[in-house]
């Protein structure tokens, strides 16, 4: 890999919380190395207001999101991706179309944070959760020596992000 930008997209089934999240992050935090974008095998049309409101707190532009399927990144004038990480359990377990490039890949499954019942305040909690966790492994992917491990290395590492959890606040 000697590109300049890596490109990362983010999947999972409805793409309205987690892959949206994970691309906010990345984007933010991914120092102009990472770009990164998200999408959904079915999309479910419009981001999650919760996920749109905890952005907004911490200070992110959402600007640009929108709920998109998949097959955008699956066509040969798309990006260049570089890795995939699927974020829900369905998504891993679904057929992924075939990505120009052969990008490296690994399966970072969280909880659905759309699922959670309750009050605002329970259905907001699951969603900083699910930012923590997510940011704590972005924050670790974007800082592994990519240029300096082989390829096996570096899919071991990604594998091993999908259980790295944040301490405990």
């Amino acid at each position: 890999m000697t590109t300049d930008i890596y490109n990362v997209l983010f999947l999972c089934t409805g793409n309205s919380a987690r892959s949206i999240l994970a691309e906010a992050i990345l984007s933010r935090v991914g120092d102009g190395k990472f770009q990164g974008f998200s999408a959904g095998s079915d999309p479910a049309g419009l981001v999650n207001p919760f996920a749109v409101k905890l952005l907004k707190s911490l200070n992110y532009s959402t600007d640009g999101f929108r709920s998109k399927n998949w097959d955008e990144f699956a066509m040969e004038d798309s990006p260049k991706i570089d890795f995939v990480f699927t974020v829900c359990d369905n998504a891993a377990a679904e057929t992924c179309p075939i990505w120009i490039g052969h990008p490296m890949s690994a399966h970072w499954g969280l909880p659905d944070p759309a699922a959670v019942e309750g009050s605002d305040a329970k259905i907001a909690a699951a969603f900083a959760e699910t930012y923590r966790t997510m940011s704590h492994r972005i924050e670790a992917f974007v800082n592994l020596p990519l240029q300096s491990l082989d390829k096996r290395a570096l899919q071991n590492r990604l594998n091993q992000l999908a259980h790295d959890q944040p301490e405990s606040a």
